[in-house]
């Protein structure tokens, strides 16, 4: 496995490009430009090709008499705000030594921006990060990636993590009837900043593309089932991640259930004025390390999240945005490298990661045991499908069904023995050749993928790279296209799915 590949593993269980625009319209200097936003002016500073304003806050901070309560707007500051270092990451589980990493205030998000002319009107990306919705920040990938080269404002975002973005707590009365989606709502507040302010930025309000990978690509798909979000987006990219993080209100009180055992705790109102340590400490605590991916996620409370995501999707028809999803060819690997006993998977560790969904993943790796004869294989492989493969195609299939613009893929590339595991193609997708010791190999493949991502975010379609055209996924067809050392559209004959299993990948009863 690749060291920034352990790395993500490791931390779920713990001057202008174009010379052609104007020049600034508030600068100070050349090198630490000021823009005007809603809420006041801000700083930022140039770096390489691009500007890049840090730790903006898009909402008031949580705190206070506004914890575990949905977003609002920042209210106005009167001096301009330094924008130059980022803002504190959402506050997570650090280390027995220091067990919160970060902070409840935490809702920032961070620009990379070519030019801050308003006339510039380029593509927007949004990136949400991963984690299993209880780690990460918006400083994990690198806007250069997109904004040095290809002319897209790339904004990198915060959102509440863990129990202070996820925690049920509607039985407690209106005020915290969507407490549940609080990260989820972070994440629309976020693209709500975006669309008043971006146009001062050199961004084009309309042609925003949300993109997440793993927890961050299932909290996005979230947009998809809420009419909250409506308007706010144009394009979708989910990397690993689809439906299966939406959860019931009976497997969302389950684990505040599990929560509140471990604090000792009689009545969920005990938890709203716990320090947040010893949140955090409890919360690492049900989550057992790697098997809680999928504890956390926003939660079908009959307000954000009306119905099941899936009906939401045949309640709207077709609609304008557009849609990029895939999975990668190992997704488990990485998992089973962290939780070991996942190599010989038996009731105890299946019921640990899917919780009553265990039964189907059990039924159906004991039968694929009985074909490939190897432990290794068949649980790779249906550990793969169930976690990720089955809910992407699951998606896909609903969209396409609907006759919505949709491009699916299948990761495979990999130079090592070992498959394309679960995150691998991040390094391709954020290519930064001068920042990254990449292969002779890897130098040629990264482009191409990168590209395909650019011109999505472009103009809605990954379109042709190198002469090889990315096929519109259809539901009669199953049109993919495979990323691998050669890139080449396929025709699935048959994909997986299981339809017994539910929508959600963990539940419980």
């Amino acid at each position: 496995m690749s060291i920034r590949n352990k790395a993500l593993f490791f931390g779920i269980i713990n001057c202008i490009s174009l010379c052609t625009l104007q020049q600034p319209i508030y600068a100070q200097s050349a090198n630490k430009p000021i823009v005007k936003t809603a809420a006041g002016y801000i700083r930022g500073v140039q770096e390489n090709n691009c500007f890049v304003f840090k730790g903006i806050p898009y909402a008031a901070p949580p705190t206070g008499a506004r914890r575990f309560l949905p977003p609002v707007p920042h209210t106005h500051w009167k001096d301009t705000l330094e924008c130059v270092t980022f803002g504190s990451p959402s506050a997570q589980y650090g280390n027995n030594e220091k067990p919160v990493n970060g902070s409840e205030d935490g809702l920032f998000l961070n620009v990379y921006t070519p030019s801050i002319s308003p006339k510039a009107k380029m593509p927007i990306l949004i990136w949400v990060h991963g984690g299993s919705m209880v780690a990460g920040s918006g400083m994990g990938e690198n806007g250069h990636a997109f904004a040095d080269r290809d002319s897209i404002v790339t904004v990198t975002i915060n959102y509440r993590l863990g129990v202070f973005g996820f925690l049920y707590l509607g039985d407690l009365g209106v005020p915290y009837r969507t407490s549940g989606n609080n990260g989820l709502l972070d994440l629309i507040q976020s693209l709500k900043w975006v669309k008043e302010n971006i146009k001062a930025l050199g961004g084009d309000p309309d042609r925003v593309t949300v993109m997440g990978e793993s927890a961050g690509a299932k909290l996005s798909s979230a947009l998809i089932a809420t009419p909250l979000a409506e308007g706010l987006f144009s394009g979708v990219i989910l990397e690993s991640g689809g439906f299966q993080c939406i959860r019931d209100t009976t497997t969302a009180i389950g684990i505040r259930t599990r929560l509140m055992d471990k604090l000792k705790v009689k009545e969920p109102k005990d938890l709203l004025k716990l320090p947040t340590a010893q949140l955090i400490k409890a919360q690492a605590a049900v989550l057992v390390g790697a098997q809680g991916t999928n504890y956390f996620g926003p939660v079908m409370d009959g307000i954000v999240l009306q119905d099941s995501p899936y009906s939401y999707i045949d309640q709207q028809g077709k609609d304008k945005v557009h849609y990029l999803l895939g999975a990668n060819q190992a997704e488990s690997r990485g998992f089973m490298d962290i939780d070991t006993r996942l190599y010989h998977p038996d009731t105890t560790v299946i019921r640990d990661w899917f919780g009553i969904n265990y039964p189907h993943v059990l039924q159906s790796y004991q039968q694929r045991l009985k074909k490939t004869q190897n432990d290794t294989t068949a649980a790779m492989d249906i550990l793969s499908e169930y976690m990720y493969k089955m809910h992407t195609y699951r998606l896909a299939d609903r969209l396409a069904k609907n006759n919505r613009s949709t491009f699916v893929y299948r990761f495979a590339f990999t130079e090592e023995r070992e498959p394309a595991t679960h995150g691998g193609e991040l390094k391709f997708v954020w290519y930064l050749p001068e920042q990254e010791n990449y292969t002779t190999l890897e130098k040629k493949f990264g482009p191409e993928l990168h590209k395909y991502w650019v011109n999505f975010i472009r103009n809605g379609d990954p379109g042709t790279v190198n002469n090889v055209n990315w096929p519109m996924y259809k539901s009669d067809n199953h049109s993919i296209i495979v990323l691998d050392k050669v890139t080449r559209p396929e025709q699935l004959k048959q994909i997986f799915n299981n339809p017994e299993a539910p929508s959600a990948c963990f539940l419980l009863n």
